[in-house]
């Protein structure tokens, strides 16, 4: 049942709902979030998904650009229970991915509570649950609650949030006095608006070439940033994607060597990068991403486009000048618009507020892969071990066969009313 109860000072805002859920609580609604949801589902633990944006996969749906696809098979990056249609491409466009989002949800009937941010979430001791507090400006409206606040009792909290759920925005001297347009790479949606104009992209990571790539198509003139090493490697090798490639060599061969085959195949096919000014990492491409998380780029077709001059490759930025950038080798270039491929971060630490499990500097779990799914007091991880939908589908198989055991061996006499928001219902 609904509990409303009060915090005591008499105004309207300190008034709450408070909700106890027979399941599990997932922090998030994208694809990670709804893996769990389902995997929780099919073993008969029912879940409630809590989305601060109005809709599943808001990092597709509404920060992603246009020309985006998987980078990876189709095969690598379906969700637990239900693979993509047969009549997808190897690698799906930004709308299709979406719409496979949301036939899943729909499959499963997971309903999330959408524009409901979680403010916190906190382990009571002395009730032996969660409380996780939400705040939704659209709940209140009519019952007197003011934000409409809410707070939700469970016994096993889901973080589904991801590693991409802040942007990540890098600091660069002179910023005030630049007086172009600087975009993030979460509201760029393609080049049409860059028609003509001198661009630098800041960041050579997939996004930043891609980006790169798109702003060709549209008749701009884009430059990218390369500040530290980076691994390209062509996006298929002998005809197999490279990442499928090096998944079924390393069943056989040390990642070392694995890493070597990798390097040489890829000099065939894309020549010496650091022609290009794209210098290689001493590590390789897979150790590197083991130790690291850094994930190599997958070329589209960017490297044509800088070996043709189509794209520039310019160094670190040393300071932003009107319509101008000096870089570190002192080198001075004019700008319209500057393009931010600097990534994103998890916004853990912002609101969990129990438990040891996530580190306060970066918001992944301290636990390395694949031991960063389980916490204390029934805490859970989903999507945070730097492996892609593939991670995130073995963290929400994983997830759900441990609060299956659980529920199971807790004493049927513990147990409380159950509430009917679960499973989204409202």
């Amino acid at each position: 049942m609904n509990l409303q109860s009060e915090s005591g000072s008499g105004s309207a805002r300190d008034h709450r709902l408070v909700s106890f859920v027979d399941g599990a609580v997932v922090v998030g609604a994208g694809p990670s979030g709804l893996a769990a949801s389902a995997c929780l589902k099919q073993k008969g633990v029912p879940s409630l998904v809590l989305e601060r944006s109005d809709c599943v996969a808001s990092l597709w749906q509404r920060r992603a650009y246009d020309r985006l696809r998987l980078h990876l098979p189709k095969s690598f990056c379906q969700l637990p229970l239900a693979p993509f249609p047969p009549h997808f491409p190897k690698y799906p466009s930004k709308r299709q991915f979406v719409t496979y989002l949301e036939s899943y949800a729909r499959k499963f009937h997971i309903r999330p509570r959408f524009n409901e941010a979680v403010t916190a979430a906190e382990y009571d001791k002395a009730l032996g649950l969660w409380r996780v507090n939400t705040s939704d400006s659209n709940l209140g409206l009519g019952l007197g609650l003011g934000c409409g606040e809410r707070e939700y009792l469970c016994r096993w909290v889901v973080v589904a949030t991801g590693e991409n759920a802040e942007v990540v925005v890098a600091e660069m001297e002179g910023a005030e006095e630049f007086g172009g347009a600087v975009v993030h790479t979460c509201g760029y949606k393609s080049g049409e608006m860059f028609r003509g104009k001198r661009v630098l992209v800041v960041g050579s990571g997939n996004s930043g070439m891609e980006v790169c790539l798109d702003l060709c198509s549209f008749g701009a003139k884009p430059s990218i940033v390369v500040r530290d090493t980076v691994h390209v490697l062509p996006q298929e090798m002998l005809g197999r994607s490279t990442f499928g490639l090096s998944m079924w060599l390393q069943k056989w061969l040390p990642i070392r060597l694995v890493d070597r085959f990798l390097l040489l195949l890829s000099w065939f096919v894309i020549g010496d990068t650091s022609n290009l000014g794209l210098t290689r990492p001493k590590l390789g491409p897979l150790e590197l991403k083991n130790l690291t998380g850094k994930t190599p780029v997958l070329d589209v077709g960017t490297i044509d486009k800088i070996r043709s001059g189509h794209v520039q490759v310019r160094p670190g930025i040393r300071r932003l000048k009107r319509l101008a950038v000096e870089f570190v080798n002192g080198r001075v270039e004019n700008y319209d618009a500057i393009i931010l491929a600097t990534g994103y971060k998890s916004n853990v630490p912002s609101w969990l507020k129990s438990g040891n499990m996530f580190c306060e500097k970066d918001g992944l779990p301290k636990s390395p892969f694949p031991n960063g799914w389980k916490g204390e007091h029934g805490l859970y991880a989903v999507g945070f071990t730097k492996r892609g939908l593939l991670g995130a589908s073995m963290d929400a198989r994983r997830v759900a066969e441990d609060i299956k055991q659980c529920r199971s061996s807790h004493d049927s006499s513990s147990k409380q009313q159950v509430h009917p928001v679960l499973e989204g219902g409202r």
